[in-house]
């Protein structure tokens, strides 16, 4: 129990079950776990020292989320990619993002546009030596800032909850995209509209970024068929 002041401030542990699903979730989404891979409860177990019982729970959870499938009899494998959850990740992200961002260009203060610019400062590093996985977390420290900014941190929360399909195929994506500098220049116009308190320039700075953040979808089911649902038929954003 920890005191703020006078009045006592009850800290509830997070139960091992929910920091297993967040592993495997990050796991899942960041493509460390391929669509398709079989999961094992007692390897997954020893994995983390912690009993089955957990292991199962985080397991049903992500099953909810539509991320592992569960066959009776078969075993338990990574779900592979469904493209109708991409689109509607889209469409979510793009109406909370496009709302945070006309916010956060009200609100922006020197000190944010030097923390997004810092950010711009890493990724273009990332790029430069090519280390994906670096560019794709700043490249979401980015959008968590403007959240941030706007004053609803929890918006960032709903997103990234909505978008893990398509964060799976942008990480399959980086190695063989050319979008890498496109984006950087994309979050440049951004923090720019930001800096400017200008939320309408914002707002279509993030819709033009938005728009663009998935390309290449016939090129991934070409490159990497085995890794999406088998009636899944070319899609473009």
């Amino acid at each position: 129990m920890q005191f703020v002041g006078h009045e006592p401030v009850r800290l509830r542990a997070v139960p091992v079950s929910v920091r297993i699903h967040e592993l495997l979730r990050e796991r899942i989404a960041n493509v460390e776990l391929l669509p398709g891979a079989a999961l094992s409860e007692k390897e997954i177990s020893e994995s983390y020292g912690v009993s089955r019982t957990p292991v199962r729970e985080a397991l049903l959870r992500l099953a909810d989320e539509r991320l592992v499938d569960i066959f009776p009899q078969r075993g338990t494998f990574v779900s592979r990619i469904r493209l109708d959850s991409v689109r509607d990740g889209m469409v979510i992200r793009q109406a909370l993002e496009r709302a945070s961002v006309r916010e956060a260009a009200l609100r922006a203060t020197a000190d944010d546009i030097a923390d997004l610019r810092l950010r711009l400062e890493r990724q273009r590093t990332s790029n430069r030596v090519a280390d994906f996985t670096t560019f794709h977390s700043e490249d979401e420290g980015f959008h968590q800032k403007i959240a941030s900014i706007a004053g609803h941190p929890n918006l960032w929360r709903v997103v990234r909850q909505e978008k893990v399909q398509i964060d799976r195929c942008r990480v399959l994506h980086l190695p063989i995209s050319g979008r890498r500098d496109d984006v950087i220049g994309e979050h440049v116009a951004i923090v720019d509209a930001l800096e400017r308190n200008d939320p309408d320039a914002a707002e279509r700075a993030m819709y033009a970024h938005l728009a663009g953040v998935f390309p290449g979808v016939d090129e991934l089911l070409a490159k990497h068929p085995d890794y999406f649902e088998s009636h899944t038929v070319s899609y473009r954003v």
